[in-house]
């Protein structure tokens, strides 16, 4: 998809971010055509050389982004920053609270420089009593309900991706997406505050509604009675495993057909699904030991060819390989910060048939700073003063 298709194609968003959530947000704006601006230290973003699971960060979530670098404790640099904010529509950080009003980058000092500004703050908690706290992604899964729910009854687990970190990201995108819809209506800018904590709340929120309604308290994930009869992972030849569900009446007819149950079709104690869920102590030992002689490919073509839901039970790193993104497009050429060529997973969704793709890769250290500086009205001379470090 060319920029100019793109819808946010001319907007200028200057982001001080690290980590994961501010860089989320960033990247779903450069994704749909803005022109995101990474202003980083001279040493650059600490996600830059993490090692382990914080190894993809940086790659994943700063393609599209021109990077900047200039020190903010010095005087120059930050005329430098106003200068370049003066010419955007978005600001976007996620540093501790009071980190940029220490810098005069808060909301309420850019906001009299331009009226127009929006701005996105990302934090650990929305404004209250818990602002003060310094929050990650697992400490608000571990208190917001979810590693409750994930885990198995007294073993709170973190979910296996940054959850919060995204998702609060990707709100504060959407919420700058509505400020930019109302600027339209206004003429005025405002900011917008995401946050982690609140984040989590909203994906337990089902759980809580469910005591809401019913008065029981939801059980953890591994530990829930199931709303399925068969819902589960199934170990078979070779120690192979396959998710394999059959989720309705309908289902549980054509299942039972494929593989030859038609006693357990024809028993009233399975008559329908409630029936089965009830009969799971039985039901499913039953139903393990009738498939564990079929190997899980086996299994998963029978369940394609009948229409019954199943999974393969993949690695990350599997899915490289997977035929579907591969046909669709879904995974896109990427040079790393080394030179090194790769794939990425690109936004999940399609803008007139098309899915919002790689314009540029993660930025060097610095790449766009000359450029950026040059705009601005800077010497040759100054922009050597200012980048010296």
């Amino acid at each position: 998809m060319n920029a100019p298709q793109l819808p946010y194609s001319g907007l200028r968003v200057v982001e001080f971010t690290h980590m994961v959530m501010g860089p989320t947000c960033g990247m779903v704006l450069a994704d749909l055509g803005a022109e995101v601006i990474k202003v980083e230290p001279p040493a650059g973003d600490s996600t830059r050389n993490l090692l382990g699971s914080g190894a993809g960060f940086f790659p994943l979530f700063n393609r599209n982004k021109k990077s900047l670098a200039l020190d903010l404790q010095t005087a120059a640099g930050r005329e430098a920053v106003l200068r370049l904010i003066a010419t955007a529509d978005i600001v976007s950080e996620n540093f501790k609270p009071g980190t940029m009003a220490r810098l005069g980058l808060d909301y309420a000092a850019l906001s009299k420089l331009n009226p127009r500004l929006i701005y996105v703050s990302h934090k650990g908690f929305l404004p209250g009593p818990y602002d003060h706290r310094t929050a990650l992604d697992e400490v608000v899964q571990m208190m917001g309900g979810l590693a409750y729910m994930t885990g198995r009854p007294g073993d709170p687990l973190r979910a296996g991706t940054s959850v919060n970190d995204i998702m609060g990201g990707m709100f504060g995108a959407m919420g700058a997406m509505a400020a930019l819809a109302q600027r339209e209506k206004t003429g005025l800018g405002q900011e917008v505050q995401s946050a982690l904590f609140e984040n989590n709340v909203f994906l337990v929120a089902q759980h809580m509604m469910q005591f809401a309604v019913t008065g029981k308290a939801a059980d953890p994930m591994p530990g829930r009675i199931s709303a399925w009869g068969v819902y589960d992972v199934f170990t078979v030849q070779g120690g192979e495993q396959v998710f394999l569900a059959v989720v309705s009446d309908t289902q549980w007819a054509v299942f039972c057909e494929a593989f030859g149950l038609d006693e357990l079709k024809a028993d009233p104690r399975l008559a329908s699904n409630n029936d089965r869920v009830r009969a799971r102590d039985w039901l499913m030992p039953l139903l393990r030991g009738h498939l564990a002689g079929h190997s899980a490919a086996e299994l998963r073509a029978v369940f394609e060819r009948n229409g019954l839901p199943f999974a393969p039970i993949t690695r990350p790193q599997d899915l490289f390989d997977d035929p579907h993104l591969g046909a669709t497009g879904g995974l896109a050429p990427l040079t790393l910060t080394d030179g090194r060529e790769t794939r990425v997973p690109l936004l999940p969704l399609m803008l007139g048939g098309q899915r919002p793709g790689v314009r540029s890769h993660p930025p060097r250290l610095g790449e766009h700073s000359a450029e950026l500086l040059v705009s601005l009205g800077y010497s040759p001379e100054e922009i050597s003063e200012l980048t010296r470090g």
